[in-house]
C-alpha cells in the first residue's frame, strides 16, 4: 500500500510505500534533510514533526524529553503507516549558503603559474587545411587527414583513433570545407586523434578543473588559450543526504541495490549542472569543453567513476586504483565535447587522496627546501611533511564533528552557524558572531574551536574538559546528557531551544583535535624531526580558512609555534587542478609527488596511541609543550594540575 507524504515548508510531496522511513521518502520527494551519518539512526541530527498521520517509531536516544513531548521525531526511526504532513523544522535542514573555499591565488600560486610559461593542457588543437578529394587524389578521407598531420611534424606512425571520430569525419570535412581543426593527444609512443571539428577552433579552447569534496564540488571553467578563470561554480556534494563522511558513503554504496550507481550520478548530475551552468552564462558551447581535470579524496574519486570503494574500509585498506588511466568525458556522463580528455590527479592511499596531491602540488612545497607540515583539517585530517626531496604522509581520522557530526547542535559553516564565540573571564557571559548576521540555529568548526578556548581559558571547563558545575553562572547547568554549557538562550535562537554545549560534546570535539595534533607529532617523530623544525604549517581546505590559530593552539590542535609560521591557502585541491588543467608539465610534477610519498599507517604506529592519549587534555598532558598557553592560564588563574 502507498500513501502520499507532504513534507513542509517545502510544500514536495511523494507517494510511497508503507513502511518507508520518513529520512528514505524525504530523498525520494527531493527534501534534503541532514542526516550525517547517512540513516543509522547515530547522530540524530534528522529530527522532524509529523503534523498529522500514523506513524511507528523507535525510542531515540538523542531526543531529551522535552523534544519528545514538542513532538520531535528521528526521520531515520519512524516509519509510515498512512498519509501524513511533516515539519522538517529548520535545524534539521541542509540549506544553502554555506561557506564554501572556491580557491584563492595567493603570490606563490601565481608566482608557479607564471614560471610554466606556455601552456599546455591534456590535448591540443592543430587547424588544418586539406586538399579536396578529387578523380585524380582519391586518398580516404582518414588517410588525407594524416598526411596533413604528417606535412605538419606529427609523427602519424600508429595513430590511434575513436571509431566515433571516423564516422563523422566526412560530413565534417566537406561542410568545414575541408578546412578543420584537429584535437590530438600525445600521451605515450602513440598519438590519438581525439576529435575532428569545422573550421578553425585553435583560439576557442576550454576546459574544466572539478574539486570533488566530500561536503562541496567546485568547478572552474578556464580558457585554454591563456589559462584564465572565465568562472567560478560551487555547491553542495548532494552525496551528503547519504552520510556526511566516506565511510557512510562507501556503505551506502556497497550495501545498497544500485547504491554505486546512485553515488555517481548525483556526482556527475551536480558536475554537468555547474559546468552547464557558467557556460551559458558567458556564452560558451559545452562542445568546445575538451579537457577535464578532477582531484578528489581517493573515496571521491572512486564514487565519480563508479568504482566500487569498498575495500578501502576493510583492512588492509586498498583502493582500486591510485591513478586512474585517462578517459573521455562519453564514458563518464559528463556535459562537454564527448570526446573530451578526462584526468584525474593521483591518489597515495585509502584515505589521503588526489585532493593532496592537488594541495601539495599547489602549495609549492614540492619545490622548497625548507621542512614543511601541510595539512587539511577535516574529517580524515590529512597532513603531508616534507619538501623538493621527499614527503611522508598520514590520515589521522578526526571525525565528522568540526563539520557538526557528533556535536548536538553541531553544523557546517553556512547561514545560522556561530563561527566565532568569546566569553567573558568574570560573569562567563558568551557573546558570538553567526554567518549571515541570522539568528544562529548551531555551531560550525571554527565556532567549537572558539569556544572550547574560550570555556577553558575563563575556568568554565578543566584540563580533561569536564565542566565546572559550580562555577555560578546560570549559562552552566546540569542537563539530560550531564553537565552542559549554554551559548545562546532560546529566545535569541532561531528555533525553539538554548543551544549548548555538553561535556559529549566537548569530549568529541577534544578527541579530535587529538587525533590530529598526535599524527603531526608521530610524522615528525617517524623521521626525526619535531616541531620546532619546521619553517612553515600550511593549512588547506574549506574549513582551515576560518580557524583562529591562537585558538587551535589553545586547545592543542596546533602546536605551540609562532603566529606567522601558519599560512592558511584554502582551497589547494582546486587550484592544483587547475594547475593540472594548464599545464603538461604540472601533471607530470603532480604524478612524481604521489610517487615520491611515502604513507604512514597510523593503526600499525607503536606511539600514535600514546600521543593519542597526551593530547586528550587541554592543550596537552605536557603541558610545557605549550608554553604560550601555560602562560594565559598563569595570567587567567587556571591551575595546572
Amino acid at each position: 500500500m502507498r500513501f502520499k507524504i507532504n513534507f513542509q515548508p517545502e510544500g514536495k510531496s511523494i507517494e510511497i510505500d508503507a513502511g518507508t522511513n520518513l529520512l528514505d521518502a524525504a530523498k525520494h520527494a527531493g527534501v534534503h534533510i541532514n542526516s550525517p551519518c547517512g540513516g543509522e539512526g547515530i547522530c540524530g541530527k534528522c529530527r522532524v514533526i509529523v503534523k498529522q498521520g500514523e506513524f511507528e517509531t523507535e525510542k531515540a536516544g538523542h531526543l531529551t524529553q522535552d523534544e519528545i513531548d514538542k513532538g520531535y521525531l528521528l526521520a531515520c526511526r519512524t516509519r509510515i503507516k498512512s498519509s501524513m504532513t511533516v515539519d522538517v523544522p529548520i535545524e534539521s535542514r541542509i540549506r544553502a549558503g554555506q561557506k564554501i573555499a572556491i580557491g584563492v591565488m595567493g603570490k606563490d600560486f601565481k608566482e608557479l603559474v607564471r614560471h610554466e610559461g606556455s601552456i599546455e593542457s591534456l590535448t591540443k588543437k592543430i587547424y588544418v587545411e586539406l586538399p579536396p578529394a578529387t578523380l585524380e587524389d582519391h586518398t580516404s578521407d582518414f588517410e588525407r587527414l594524416k598526411r596533413e598531420l604528417e606535412n605538419l611534424d606529427y609523427d602519424m606512425e600508429g595513430v590511434l583513433c575513436d571509431l566515433s571520430v571516423i564516422k563523422k569525419l566526412p560530413v565534417v570535412l566537406r561542410e568545414g570545407g575541408w578546412k578543420v581543426t584537429a584535437t590530438l593527444l600525445e600521451d605515450g609512443e602513440a598519438i590519438e586523434i581525439v576529435d575532428v571539428q569545422p573550421g578553425d577552433l585553435t583560439k576557442k579552447r576550454y576546459g574544466i578543473a572539478v574539486d570533488i569534496g566530500t561536503t562541496s564540488i567546485v568547478v572552474y571553467l578556464v580558457d585554454l588559450v591563456d589559462a584564465r578563470i572565465v568562472d567560478v561554480a560551487s555547491s553542495y556534494n548532494p552525496q551528503m543526504k547519504y552520510g556526511d563522511d566516506v565511510i557512510t558513503r562507501i556503505v551506502y554504496a556497497t550495501s545498497k541495490q544500485n547504491g554505486l550507481s546512485v553515488m555517481k550520478d548525483l556526482v556527475i548530475l551536480n558536475v554537468n549542472t555547474l559546468t552547464e551552468g557558467i557556460a551559458k552564462k558567458n556564452n560558451i558551447d559545452l562542445n568546445l569543453i575538451d579537457n577535464i581535470v578532477i582531484a578528489g579524496n581517493t573515496t571521491m574519486t572512486h564514487l565519480f567513476y563508479g568504482v566500487n570503494p569498498q575495500y578501502i574500509r576493510e583492512e588492509p585498506y586498498v583502493p582500486v586504483a591510485n591513478l586512474f588511466p585517462l578517459t573521455k568525458a562519453k564514458d563518464i556522463g559528463i556535459k562537454a565535447n564527448e570526446q573530451a580528455i578526462l584526468y584525474s590527479l593521483p591518489s597515495i592511499a585509502s584515505y589521503v587522496g588526489g585532493d593532496i596531491t592537488s594541495g601539495v602540488l599547489a602549495s609549492g612545497m614540492c619545490r622548497s627546501k625548507e621542512l614543511i607540515l601541510f595539512i587539511d583539517i577535516g574529517t580524515n585530517g590529512e597532513i603531508v611533511l616534507g619538501n623538493c626531496e621527499w614527503f611522508i604522509t598520514t590520515a589521522c581520522s578526526a571525525g565528522p564533528c568540526f563539520e557538526g557530526g557528533g556535536v548536538k547542535f553541531g553544523m557546517r559553516a553556512m547561514n545560522g552557524a556561530i563561527e566565532q564565540v568569546t566569553i567573558d573571564r568574570e560573569t562567563y557571559e558568551a557573546s558570538y558572531k553567526v554567518i549571515g548576521n541570522v539568528k544562529p540555529t548551531g555551531i560550525c568548526g571554527s565556532g567549537m574551536i572558539d569556544a572550547i578556548a574560550e570555556m577553558f581559558l575563563s575556568g568554565v571547563i578543566d584540563l580533561r574538559g569536564k565542566i565546572q558545575i559550580d562555577i555560578g553562572s546560570k549559562r552552566v547547568r546540569s542537563g539530560e546528557n550531564g553537565p552542559e554549557y549554554v551559548l545562546v538562550w532560546k529566545e535569541d535562537a532561531g528555533f525553539e531551544q538554548d543551544i549548548a554545549l555538553t561535556e559529549p560534546d566537548i569530549d568529541n570535539i577534544i578527541r579530535a583535535k587529538g587525533a590530529i595534533y598526535a599524527g603531526l607529532a608521530i610524522l615528525l617523530k617517524e623521521v626525526g624531526y619535531t616541531f620546532n623544525d619546521v619553517s612553515k604549517i600550511l593549512i588547506a581546505g574549506g574549513f582551515g580558512n576560518y580557524i583562529d590559530v591562537e585558538r587551535a593552539i589553545t586547545i592543542g590542535l596546533l602546536p605551540d609555534l609562532p603566529i606567522d609560521k601558519f599560512k592558511f591557502l584554502g582551497n589547494t585541491s582546486i587550484m592544483g587542478a587547475y594547475l593540472s588543467l594548464i599545464s603538461r608539465h604540472l601533471r607530470k610534477e603532480a604524478e612524481g609527488i604521489a610517487k615520491r610519498m611515502t604513507y604512514l599507517e597510523l593503526s600499525v604506529s607503536r606511539s600514535f596511541m600514546d600521543e593519542y592519549v597526551s593530547a586528550l587534555f587541554l592543550p596537552h598532558t605536557n603541558i610545557d609543550v605549550f608554553p604560550s598557553v601555560k602562560g594565559m592560564m598563569g595570567r587567567n588563574s587556571i591551575k595546572v594540575k
